[in-house]
């Protein structure tokens, strides 16, 4: 993988490497990129990696190699804090509860000696918060260059030393958020990289799509009205009425909600026609234009006060951006793109491109950066080198899964195995009596199981489910089970904060713990790394196939069929392939860890399919008996 990646690096274009978990594709890139003398930007999916890679990884490459090169690390807006909202938070007499005070003091304190301003440093401040948006700024509510506190803004410095470095480290939100609005500071920074590095590439996609679509939520409504109103009664008291004129702009909001009446649990009405799907037009419609006209209103207030203060300035823009976005949404949703109603405590207007391979093929592969030779004064144009890298990326030789959507069929593409014995390190149980996934017991029935292997291995146990609703169920089963026997600790995601949970898992066989399972969805599938004995037993509830009902999903099965091809062969499959693995990838995390996988859906054992899936599965020794697989783990607990 090193050599491919120098080749690259040397020759420019693109290069894709799955790499297997074991493999240590981190210094694969890092040796040969550091030592390439470019100058290099890094992309990671998570703040948890990229605070590994500027803290751990790539200062011990950079020892061991003995460069002495410059690091920057550069986040988005929303992971500093922001000066200027941290003064009107601690003058509003209307935080959202006693935790938000708390904090506060808390954030107050630590504002005083941070030289990053970080939210990461401050361990005790839940990513949950209520806090965190009103202390931290956003593209629509930082003041710019009138600013008082623009001199020393933590945004600000962050990307100065981003310029100023050799390797700059960043996330793939930061990257295609800069590509939507060409604001994040990237904007100066990538026409001076050569070589830019994807780690955790596999969310690319999904990352990108969400910054190149569009969206308007009533949320994000009610948060400017706010801002209004604060800065309003802070600056420009007595000169509006603005209790009556952030008001009547939060009425339209309100009643705008209404017109969707109740729903399911969030859920996502198909938008094809001038409304969403089971909505009055007429009613809808109107809503909308009264939420513009009132934005019109607030936006003829703050007219008259907009020399008071830079705040004025920036929330009459941020109306403008409103006005346009209704307008679009009135409108036909753009060609190549599908459009959805996401419907919860509030409203968000969605709209979203099915993949991100033109903007790959027309905005990045084809870009050129410009370098001043030490032997010529003219500047030439190099070619860039990409480097995309994940331990999952496809489940056939070209990787199609991740190469097609993301505009890569013509990249060169590596797949490296990992080099963990798995046939002796870990088994894998499908549990064939177990009912349907669709059968209302089958949760229950994933719950007794996962209680039994736990017990078998006292606790050290992740149970992943595919639904929010399975991993209620299934965690109020084992917390019920278990009770106040303290016969093991039950965590679920949810109830405290994932830097908690990952931490009180990890710790729990250390001398004094107590047996830990964590019931987890969602983010925990990847990314949650827990090396050694701490974790030897994976219970995934069923096969993650996308939902059926997601218009994103029905969108891009509409395209492949209307393409001649297979949605379940060419979408479903892949997709779930993808996701099996990185689920199970938690387990086995280097070559003395052993553990169990346990798949909660005979689907995988009865089908064609199934077996298609379970062959793309690390080569685990199969178990066929529940017995077998207790006698296993037990095994484990007496070496």
């Amino acid at each position: 993988m090193a050599v491919a990646v120098a080749h690259t690096l040397e020759h420019g274009g693109s290069l894709v490497v799955e790499a297997g978990t074991g493999v240590g594709k981190t210094f694969a890139y890092l040796v040969p990129a550091l030592l390439s003398g470019e100058r290099v930007l890094l992309s990671t999916a998570t703040k948890t990696l990229q605070d590994q890679l500027f803290a751990r990884d790539i200062p011990d490459v950079l020892k061991a190699l003995g460069l002495p090169l410059k690091l920057a690390m550069l986040k988005g807006r929303g992971s500093y804090l922001c000066q200027q909202r941290l003064e009107l938070a601690l003058q509003s007499t209307t935080l959202p509860d006693r935790q938000s005070v708390k904090s506060l003091a808390v954030v107050q304190k630590w504002s005083r000696t941070t030289s990053s301003g970080d939210l990461a440093e401050v361990p005790s401040l839940d990513e949950r918060s209520q806090l965190i948006p009103l202390i931290t700024s956003s593209r629509d509510n930082c003041l710019g260059s009138p600013c008082p506190h623009w001199r020393d803004c933590h945004v600000n410095q962050a990307r100065r030393e981003a310029m100023a470095a050799d390797v700059v480290v960043i996330n793939h939100h930061l990257f295609f958020a800069d590509m939507a609005v060409r604001e994040s500071g990237m904007a100066e920074l990538l026409p001076t990289v050569r070589v830019v590095i994807f780690d955790e590439a596999h969310q690319l996609n999904e990352t990108g799509i969400q910054f190149l679509g569009k969206q308007l939520g009533t949320a994000q409504l009610l948060d400017l009205a706010r801002d209004v109103l604060t800065a309003g009664l802070q600056l420009a008291r007595g000169l509006v009425d603005w209790q009556t004129v952030t008001g009547a702009f939060e009425k339209t909001i309100r009643d705008w909600r209404l017109v969707a009446g109740r729903q399911p649990a969030n859920a996502k009405l198909r938008w094809n026609q001038a409304q969403p799907q089971g909505l009055d037009e007429q009613d809808w419609q109107q809503a909308m234009q009264d939420v513009n006209e009132a934005a019109i209103r607030l936006q003829s207030a703050l007219e008259s006060v907009i020399d008071a203060a830079p705040d004025f300035q920036r929330m009459h823009e941020r109306l403008e951006e409103v006005t346009g976005l209704i307008g679009h949404f009135c409108g036909a949703c753009a060609t190549g793109s599908v459009r959805w109603l996401d419907v919860g405590a509030q409203l968000r207007c969605m709209e979203v491109p099915l993949d991100i391979a033109d903007v790959v093929q027309n905005k990045l592969l084809d870009s050129q950066v410009l370098t001043v030779p030490d032997t010529k004064r003219e500047p030439v144009a190099l070619p860039r080198s990409w480097i995309f890298t994940s331990a999952t990326l496809g489940t056939d030789e070209t990787l199609s899964w991740f190469t097609e959507p993301c505009g890569l069929q013509n990249a060169q593409v590596l797949r490296v195995q990992s080099p963990f014995d798995f046939e002796n390190q870990a088994w894998v149980y499908v549990p064939r009596l177990m009912v349907s996934p669709k059968d209302p017991e089958h949760s229950a029935q994933v719950g007794e199981l996962s209680l039994q292997v736990a017990r078998a291995l006292g606790g050290r146990t992740l149970v992943l489910t595919t639904t929010t609703r399975a991993l209620r169920a299934i965690g109020e089963q084992l917390q019920t089970a278990i009770g106040d026997s303290g016969e093991l600790v039950i965590l679920v995601q949810g109830q405290h904060p994932k830097r908690e949970l990952m931490q009180r898992f990890r710790q729990a066989i250390e001398p004094g713990g107590c047996g830990t399972v964590l019931v987890a969805t969602a983010s925990f599938w990847e990314g949650f790394d827990v090396p050694g004995d701490a974790l030897q037993a994976v219970v995934i509830d069923k096969l993650p196939f996308p939902p059926l009902n997601d218009p994103l999903v029905e969108a891009r099965s509409q395209r492949l069929e209307s393409q001649g091809r297979s949605s379940f062969n060419d979408y479903f499959l892949p997709d779930a392939a993808v996701s099996l693995k990185q689920g199970a990838g938690r387990l086995i995390r280097r070559e003395s860890d052993r553990g169990a996988l346990v798949v909660c859906d005979n689907r995988l054992v009865s089908t064609p399919y199934g077996r298609r899936l379970l062959a793309g599965l690390p080569p685990m020794k199969r178990l066929d008996q529940l017995p077998q697989l207790i006698r296993a783990l037990e095994s484990i607990t007496r070496t």
